[in-house]
């Protein structure tokens, strides 16, 4: 069945459907299934992508092309609404770049069904629905009355407050209202009629996009919230004066961003402002006029805003699905712990942010009657095949619905995903649910019903055949986890690997979690639900007290219809294993974690002695690239550009600190990089600009307890929640600047090892990444989270693309020398900034070897490999497949 992916789309959420789009392309079962990925773009257009695009970290990644794009001065990409005076024909050659440009009335010769991958208006408001309707196009979850219900938080309010459930005091405010009333009166007056804290939301947006809170009785700050949500964003020209070139350019990136900014194009005084360049330059001509304020309103904005008493207690989200026969069954409940009031576009997709608790804790009739509630409210709303149903529980038990959404994000880790889990069903099995459920949904309208009950009955056999494919494949053990500070980015990495082999006809994967210490590794074979939660500390907590609650047995109960027809086979039971008990589980492992252990070859030791495959460089390739200082010393005496280098050591610190000090200051100056020597990517990678942020980042990593010092984490300007690990030692590296070459980038390039006839080993280089980086250093997020990097595949090492070549061969040439040197196998990643001079010779200067790179659905490694025609599956299939041919050649030599 050919199913067609619908996502990207023109709301302020279509990185999340993109990056959801994405997940459900890669885990169709490819034995039942057809993707066909339908990317929209923000101007409408529906667009057959090639699927190399799929895998790119954001849409602005590769739409519109770069060659398409006005030339800018500012290092920040633009969406398609950025282009001006663009002409159809212009449009469809732009669009052929990157696919093809396909027609509703066409969509029946490329598809059988539509998957809808699309958020907010123009996706989940019913338009799509009813094109698809119209021509014919079965598509998935609620049909078009609940969808345009669904979209609109006022006409939510409304509905629900009609039919009976509970809900906080609210108020609309009208645009109108707002630009001629003076805003101190409509304060008040909300203050009288609904008290602080006030909750401010954008009507018409999904993932807590415009949404605010309000708890301070300031009118100045009550105003800008209300800007917010109008998307709109007043600046002061003195204000703008005072900034630097970098506070400006960290302004516009801020806007720029359709999530937490007002995005592009921007509205001032009735002018179109299309480009970061054109506001750059407007903002800076406006410091010579008289005005003294400036306002910038969004293109697409709201008419009006619902504002919101705000409800004291737990918050949570509930996926409803329906059984067999139509009735609605609520999944567990999930608790939402907030880091901060809102549960905004961060904390929902960013792991290690907020916690996801499910269930909810609280007593069983409190959840039973939260489910009943969402069931209830499901069944009103006429909602088919799913829905996320978010709400607040209060200490007195009340139960408030405030925001039933038609489609889920689908990330993997996405309450859409973590709940199904709960019962049994992998995102492979759930999304086949989805698919059939659908299908039989579709019925209700009483058109096409012959074509829709063939499909039915296609599907069901299909399905069923998949129940003998099991026996067959390879079981793949895919470790994960870890105790390093890159221990939520392995999770993410092992759980796609995971996802990608559970849709595939070969492997079977097993997920098991690694913990405990250096000294001592505790391995887990995990249920698809403990690896599904929102991070490793997660699965660590659920490992300590492993039971199965009440409610989650009920459920199971409930739906077994369900999880009978569309499990095949998956791990159900938690146990607790020794390496010793891997060979008669796994067949070949997939090390999925990063830093210590991993990357350092202890996990690798312990494999080799069972003659157990795995991925990636042996134990001593692996004990050098994990030393920094290590590879450094070996790169540069091979004749390989690093950077200047010095190890920093806690007991010569203390001991000799001034000492210490002018040493460095002698050898390297300011500004200089500091990280630790001896982990993973990212992690504790700072810019240290002075003395005082030296002091303060030897201070964190020397700290005698693994608690924030706090004055030392303002001075390095750590985020919260963002780990900083101990260390006796760490790395101090000069900054590699531009100096006088013409061209200068930051560029990440991945490989691949083959096996040749001879038995010799041949390296495959991909074309590298250029990493923009959003603030001094690439951070763990842009590198590995979606629609948080900037990724530009391949590099633009000079603007005239016939120079292209040129460069990229040198660069390429080097990443290969690196790679040998080191005796790297497998796979890798290679860290580099490029200088490019004049005459086109081109310097690398290697600054990072990761043996086992970041395998997270967004990571630019995917795009690099997409490139040479490998789909992730395909790239993960080559790994595995060297990795055993290895330890073949290994076990013939003893």
């Amino acid at each position: 069945m050919r199913i067609g992916i619908f996502f990207g789309g023109q709301s302020r959420e279509r990185e999340i459907s993109f990056a959801g789009g994405r997940t459900v392309y890669d885990n169709l079962n490819k034995s039942v299934f057809t993707a066909v990925p339908i990317f929209i773009d923000s101007k409408g257009h529906f667009i057959l992508l090639d699927w190399q695009y799929i895998y790119k970290g954001t849409i602005r990644d590769f739409y519109p092309p770069v060659n398409s794009l006005p030339k800018s001065e500012l290092p920040i990409q633009i969406y398609a609404e950025s282009l001006r005076n663009i002409s159809n024909e212009q449009w469809d050659k732009l669009i052929s770049e990157v696919g093809r440009k396909i027609n509703p009335s066409d969509f029946h010769k490329y598809i059988d069904f539509a998957f809808l991958s699309l958020h907010g208006p123009y996706g989940e408001d019913g338009n799509i629905q009813g094109i698809l309707e119209w021509y014919g196009i079965p598509f998935s979850g609620a049909g078009i009355l609940p969808s345009s219900i669904g979209i609109s938080k006022i006409a939510q309010r409304q509905f629900l407050q009609q039919a009976g459930f509970e809900g906080p005091k609210s108020i609309i405010l009208n645009k109108a209202d707002w630009d001629i009333q003076p805003h101190e009166i409509i304060f008040q007056k909300l203050k009288d009629d609904i008290g602080l804290p006030l909750v401010i939301k954008a009507p018409h947006q999904g993932s807590s996009i415009g949404v605010s809170i309000l708890d301070e009785d300031n009118l100045s700050r009550f105003e800008r919230l209300i800007q917010k949500s109008f998307f709109e964003l007043e600046i002061t020209t003195s204000d703008w004066a005072q900034y630097s070139h970098e506070d400006k350019v960290g302004f516009i990136v801020k806007l720029v961003d359709i999530r937490e900014g007002i995005g592009l194009p921007v509205i001032i005084e009735e002018e179109i402002i299309y480009t970061p360049n054109e506001l750059l330059q407007y903002l800076n001509n406006s410091i010579s006029s008289k005005k003294e304020r400036i306002l910038l309103k969004a293109i697409d904005s709201e008419d009006s805003l619902l504002i919101e008493s705000f409800i004291e207690g737990k918050e949570f989200s509930c996926i409803v699905i329906q059984d067999e026969n139509g009735r609605p069954i609520a999944l567990p409940p999930t608790e939402i712990r907030k880091g901060k009031d809102v549960f905004d576009y961060r904390s929902k997709y960013l792991p290690g942010i907020s916690r996801k608790i499910t269930p909810i804790n609280a007593p069983q009739d409190i959840i039973e009657k939260i489910r009943t509630k969402c069931s209830d409210l499901f069944k009103a709303l006429q909602i088919d095949v799913y829905a996320r149903i978010d709400g607040f529980i209060t200490d007195s038990g009340k139960v408030f619905l405030n925001d039933p959404n038609t489609t889920s994000g689908m990330l993997p880790s996405s309450f859409f995903f973590h709940q199904a889990a709960e019962i049994g069903l992998n995102p492979s099995q759930f999304l086949s649910y989805i698919i059939r459920t659908s299908l039989q949904a579709r019925l209700k309208t009483g058109k096409h019903h012959f074509e829709l009950q063939k499909m039915i009955k296609q599907l069901d056999k299909a399905l069923e055949g998949l129940k003998n494919e099991a026996q067959k494949k390879i079981n793949v053990g895919v470790i994960m986890g870890g105790f390093s500070t890159e221990r939520h980015i392995s999770v993410e990495s092992g759980r796609n690997i995971y996802e990608k082999l559970s849709s595939s006809e070969k492997y079977l994967p097993i997920p098991i979690f690694l913990s405990g210490n250096e000294d001592q590794h505790e391995l887990y074979v995990l249920p698809i639900n403990i690896m599904l939660k929102d991070n490793a500390d997660d699965i660590k907590d659920k490992i300590k007290d492993y039971h199965i609650h009440p409610i989650i047995a009920q459920i199971k109960f409930e739906s077994n219809e369900v999880t009978e027809k569309y499990v095949a086979s998956s791990v159900t039971e938690f146990q607790k294993i020794s390496y010793q008990d891997l060979p008669e589980l796994i067949d070949v492992a997939f090390i999925a974690l990063h830093g210590r252990p991993g990357e350092d070859g202890a996990v690798q030791a312990k494999l080799e002695k069972l003659n157990i495959p795995y991925n990636g460089s042996d134990v001593e390739s692996s004990k050098i690239t994990i030393n920094k200082y290590d590879t450094n010393e070996i790169l540069r005496n091979a004749g390989i550009l690093v950077a200047d280098h010095r190890l920093v050591y806690e007991e010569k610190w203390h001991s000799n600190h001034t000492t210490e000090i002018e040493a460095i200051e002698k050898q390297l100056r300011y500004p200089l990089i500091a990280k630790p020597a001896d982990d993973g990517c990212s992690s504790a990678v700072k810019k240290i600009k002075n003395r005082t942020e030296l002091e303060a980042f030897a201070g964190m990593m020397f700290r005698p307890k693994a608690d924030f010092i706090e004055d030392l984490a303002n001075i390095l300007k750590l985020k919260k929640n963002e780990e900083f690990p101990q260390k006796n030692f760490f790395l101090l590296e000069e900054l590699i600047e531009k100096k006088d070459a013409k061209y200068f980038l930051e560029i990440t390039g991945g490989l691949l090892t083959h096996f040749q006839q001879d038995g010799s080993i041949e390296y495959e280089i991909f074309e590298p990444s250029e990493a923009l980086a959003g603030g001094e250093v690439l951070s763990l997020e842009e590198k590995f989270l979606a629609g948080e990097g900037q990724n530009i595949t391949p590099a633009r090492y000079t603007p005239e693309h016939e120079h292209y070549k040129i460069v990229a061969e040198q660069v390429k040439n080097t990443l290969k020398k690196t790679a040998e040197v080191l005796n790297i196998t497998g796979y890798a990643r290679i860290d580099a900034f490029v200088r490019v001079y004049e005459d086109l010779s081109a310097e690398t200067i290697i600054i990072e070897v990761n043996s086992l790179p970041g395998m997270t659905p967004a990571t630019c490694i995917f795009h690099q490999t997409a490139i040479n025609g490998y789909k992730p599956y395909d790239f993960i299939d080559k790994i595995l497949s060297f990795g055993t041919e290895k330890m073949k050649k290994q076990t013939i030599a003893k």
